[in-house]
């Protein structure tokens, strides 16, 4: 295939903010549709994606429409959580009727907002001969790929494989409504996050040589807590979906245990936060073998700007992404769209799907994420280790996306 037409269904923050910005980057791949239930936003990232010469976009309000066209080779699902499994049956609707010559879907993270959920998405498109992908692009970020190609050939290669990654993405929480609504959602700042790290934490500590399936999850630990937002002054800013009464968690931390090929053990340990104050969005990760170690951290940035208090100006996003302040000495991020790793992402995805591939990336690994970030939900409420997989994990949905979960539960001790 010469050229792969995309189409996205989504007009949302990831979209205009990485997805379209970091197609200046992608090769031999135009965007020919956007999507959206709200035709104004459709219309505004068509003429983003046509100012910057990655595409001229038809705009579209129903998938179905879009799908049918000629022109559309691959669908980016990049609608909420809530949103991607209907999506999904209308897709697969008219894929089952013979009306489109689909080549492959993409989805954003998370894969469903359950295990039920995410199997059921497996299963849809498991009944056809369309490709997948799983969009996480911090396993595509640049420091990432380059500092696991380094230290596995000079430092494990010599002394030993890795056996500690700590990863964490923290801001002071996200854009829209629905990310606040844990029934929506699917939970808090766990299930929108703990996504990205789980994934990154895995594959640093996977060789170049070995299979995803080759680490073996032993046991799994979780926390949560509600720190800032449920506080006077904040909550009062979220009355649109209610949080005082069905709060989310606003930080948490979860960990892996990994029996490793070698027979060793390897330890994956995160940490997410919506209640992070600092200039922005930080990325940070921490890999660790025998006399060997690795650091990246987002905000290191080789462009920092001073302003004085005598520089005032609107509140905006265009140092870094959830920017906090405009005055001080402030890290830029230049483009953050090649920086978290969406441009190398959508390349492979578009390379994939142009030779017909399965990506590296793909739904079943959406499947175990999602399977790991209900685990940790599980240990957090239950307050203690689990062995992985613990009982009735497929039906399980975590207290906060029921509407049910307290804040206190994590003062309370938990007896053996």
């Amino acid at each position: 295939m010469d050229r792969l037409g995309v189409g996205f269904v989504g007009a949302g923050f990831v979209t205009n903010t990485f997805h379209i910005p970091g197609w200046t980057g992608v090769r031999h791949a135009d965007i020919n549709g956007i999507c959206d239930l709200d035709e104004e936003r459709a219309k505004r990232s068509a003429k983003k994606a046509k100012d910057l010469r990655v595409g001229d976009p038809e705009t579209y309000t129903n998938v179905q429409d879009m799908v049918k066209e000629d022109d559309i080779d691959a669908v980016w699902i990049a609608v909420p959580n809530y949103a991607r499994l209907p999506v999904l049956g209308d897709i697969m609707e008219e894929v089952k009727q013979g009306k489109n010559d689909l080549i492959g879907l993409a989805c954003e993270k998370p894969l469903a907002r359950t295990v039920g959920e995410a199997q059921d998405m497996i299963d849809l498109i498991d009944d056809s001969d369309l490709l997948h992908g799983y969009l996480e692009n911090q396993r595509f970020a640049p420091s990432i790929l380059k500092g696991k190609e380094i230290l596995w050939r000079r430092g494990a290669k010599n002394t030993g494989r890795p056996y500690f990654v700590h990863c964490a993405e923290e801001h002071s929480g996200p854009h829209e409504p629905w990310f606040w609504d844990g029934e929506k959602q699917g939970g808090g700042v766990l299930n929108d996050m703990g996504c990205h790290s789980l994934e990154a934490s895995r594959f640093l500590l996977t060789g170049p040589e070995e299979g995803k399936k080759d680490l073996k999850p032993r046991t799994v630990t979780g926390e949560m807590a509600a720190l800032k937002w449920i506080r006077a002054g904040y909550v009062e800013q979220l009355e649109e979906v209610n949080f005082k009464d069905s709060p989310s968690e606003d930080f948490g931390k979860g960990s892996v245990v990994y029996e490793l090929p070698s027979g060793e053990l390897g330890v994956a340990d995160i940490t997410v936060s919506w209640s992070f104050m600092g200039p922005g969005l930080r990325l940070r990760f921490e890999l660790h073998g025998p006399e060997y170690s690795m650091e990246i951290s987002s905000l290191n940035s080789e462009l920092k700007l001073f302003f004085s208090r005598e520089v005032k100006g609107k509140a905006g996003e265009d140092l870094v992404e959830k920017q906090e302040a405009e005055q001080g000495q402030m890290p830029v991020v230049p483009e953050e769209s090649i920086l978290y790793g969406y441009r190398n992402e959508d390349r492979h995805m578009v390379e994939s799907f142009s030779n017909e591939k399965m990506p590296e990336e793909n739904w079943n690994d959406g499947l175990f994420i999602v399977k790991l970030l209900m685990a940790n939900y599980m240990a957090a409420e239950k307050g203690k280790r689990l062995e992985f997989p613990p009982r009735g994990l497929d039906e399980y949905v975590p207290k906060v996306a029921q509407g049910t979960w307290d804040p206190q539960d994590i003062t309370k001790g938990h007896e053996e």
